[in-house]
């Protein structure tokens, strides 16, 4: 969407200098079209950063993303509560949703088969990767993160 944004404020600067009475020679060529970038869906973008910090073995960046449900697990009970499900992306990739639920609400009514949207910190791992920090540091020294799920946003 920047790129989209920046590719637009390129196109009226130069439009705002075509038009301007500077004796900048012209050429009687026909106009070309230039072609407008569009914008990948969502999922599309989140799905290749999420496919390539896979491939790299990448961890700590922050990312967007959505995906359905594929099993939700057990609560992980040692040291602070995370609540756990699995996430299949479009692109097949799956993730491992850790979310902090002594941080922030559990999500409610989470069943297999549900879409969610997230967002949170990728961490490697062989499997496809995790999705944590799915909720608001209260040290605020991370950047928040969140999920959605039946219109609810959880962090």
């Amino acid at each position: 969407m920047m790129r989209f944004l920046l590719f637009i404020l390129g196109l009226v600067c130069a439009a705002a200098v075509g038009c301007s009475s500077t004796s900048i020679p012209r050429s009687t060529s026909a106009p070309q079209t230039v072609p407008v970038p569009q914008s990948p869906p969502a999922s599309a973008g989140s799905d290749e950063t999420l496919a390539r910090a896979f491939e790299q073995g990448t961890s700590d960046i922050q990312v967007e993303g959505q995906g359905v449900v594929q099993r939700v697990l057990s609560d992980d009970d040692d040291g602070r509560r995370h609540q756990r499900f699995i996430v299949a992306l479009a692109s097949g990739q799956t993730l491992l949703i850790s979310h902090n639920i002594d941080l922030a609400p559990r999500v409610a009514g989470l069943q297999e088969g549900d879409a969610v949207s997230f967002s949170g910190e990728y961490e490697w791992n062989a499997k496809g990767g995790v999705i944590h920090w799915t909720h608001r540091d209260p040290s605020k020294r991370h950047r928040a993160g969140w999920i959605k799920h039946n219109g609810k946003i959880y962090q």
